[in-house]
């Protein structure tokens, strides 16, 4: 197989065993096509294998090779936009609709790994820190609006004299424990998608990239380098690597880079030390670190973000630094894998999704908060194509700036204007 292997990470290292799928060749009917093989839509295909759809899913590289087998793991709540910001944009209802909508969806990654007996480490509990005391008072207002407006009770404050039942760091003032949030291995879990949707009937090609898309026509068609699908529907989940394919969907979203590393394996007693409820956790500044704990009881760090596109230099030695202003007691350790990929943002950090005509459907730029809403989000796909799109329209009303300065300038106008917030997480 041509296509790379999956890039050299503790993901990569650790993955199940999963079939080299072969490409796409020769001309294809479907009743749908999917372009992407990350989580959007790989639960895009199984839901509408489950459905009876003849389904064609066309992958450029690996199943799960994206920012899907490559991020931090964690499924949290809600968006990354604010509930007060929701309401703003599209009212009361659809906001408590959207909501639920991103509670279905860490229940269908609880259903899923059940069902299909999915070895992706799962675990339910996670925790967002306060770096100073603005942001305990923000995650605070944060757990009363979830509480008084959502319904959402899976929330507790925990001040400064019980942070070390969390985390074992003197970098926080405290922070909320968020017992409906949780971890999991995000590229066991995708494999372990990918062959369910295979079981119920869908047909994965890996190493077909896309190179040109034919949508003006009764019937979509998607033409890689040797061959073609032509379907009756085409979805486009290809979102931070999907590329310059659809121009028309390029501008609303921007690919950031963000790196992780992990540590040795820093045996039972020391790793539940450094996390006793082996929550994943988050902080609260703009460029945050996120972290947690993986099977083998390593310490798989987040902390860096790269808007320019440019990788840091020394990537390791910078990542360490990051991670030892929250872990000083891992003065001894080093990473014994660290990597990166890129995630799509929105400028309003809420998925873009939509049509382009009557049987083109897109997803893209989930901000960070991927690993659940695209689960819930390829359902939404597939109901729209057996007809019942309520939901996905409800999710199509969140509006979606364009990213100034065009192609050329688009990403230093961003790497610029990310200057404010780094500056931010530096005031009181």
């Amino acid at each position: 197989m041509s296509a790379d292997a999956h890039i050299s990470s503790y993901y990569a290292a650790t993955a199940q065993p999963a079939p080299e799928r072969r490409p796409l060749a020769g001309e294809v009917r479907a009743d749908v096509c999917i372009v992407g093989g990350g989580f959007t839509g790989v639960t895009a295909a199984l839901e509408l294998a489950e459905r009876g759809y003849a389904v064609v899913l066309l992958e450029g590289m690996r199943i799960g090779w994206g920012a899907t087998g490559r991020n931090g793991g964690q499924a949290s709540t809600g968006f990354n936009a604010d509930i007060d910001k929701l309401r703003r944009w599209v009212g009361d209802d659809d906001t408590r609709r959207l909501f639920e909508l991103a509670e279905e969806s860490k229940r269908i990654i609880a259903e899923r790994v059940a069902k299909h007996g999915i070895d992706c480490d799962l675990t339910w509990s996670h925790f967002n820190a306060a770096n100073k005391p603005r942001h305990l008072d923000d995650l605070k207002a944060e757990s009363e609006v979830w509480s008084r407006f959502c319904g959402y009770d899976k929330t507790e404050i925990i001040d400064r004299d019980r942070l070390k039942e969390w985390v074992d760091s003197d970098a926080y003032v405290g922070g909320m424990a968020d017992y409906g949030s949780g971890h999991l291995h995000p590229l066991n879990y995708c494999l372990g998608l990918a062959r369910a949707a295979e079981a119920a009937g869908a047909v994965l090609h890996e190493d077909s990239q896309v190179t040109r898309l034919e949508t003006d026509r009764a019937r979509p068609r998607a033409v890689t380098g040797h061959g073609a699908v032509e379907a009756d529907t085409l979805l486009l989940c290809g979102n931070a690597y999907l590329g310059d394919l659809v121009p028309q969907i390029r501008p609303k979203v921007m690919p950031v880079g963000t790196y992780i590393g992990a540590t040795h394996p820093l045996g039972e007693n020391r790793a539940n030390a450094l996390l006793p409820t082996n929550a994943s956790v988050c902080d609260s500044n703009f460029v945050l670190n996120y972290y947690r704990l993986s099977a083998d009881r390593r310490l798989l760090f987040g902390g860096r973000v790269s808007y320019s596109t440019v990788m840091p230099p020394n990537l390791p030695k910078a990542m360490r630094a990051k991670m030892l202003t929250v872990f000083p007691q891992l003065e001894d350790q080093t990473f014994e894998y660290c990597w990166g990929g890129y995630v799509a943002i929105t400028a309003e950090r809420t998925p873009h999704i939509g049509r382009l005509g009557t049987n083109v459907l897109f997803a893209q730029g989930f901000s960070g908060h991927g690993v659940a809403l695209t689960g819930v989000v390829g359902r939404m796909l597939a109901e729209t194509v057996a007809g019942q799109a309520e939901r996905f329209d409800v999710m199509e009303k969140l509006p979606h700036t364009t990213f100034p300065g065009g192609k050329l300038l688009r990403t230093p106008l961003l790497a610029l204007g990310m200057l404010w917030y780094r500056l931010r997480d530096y005031m009181p």
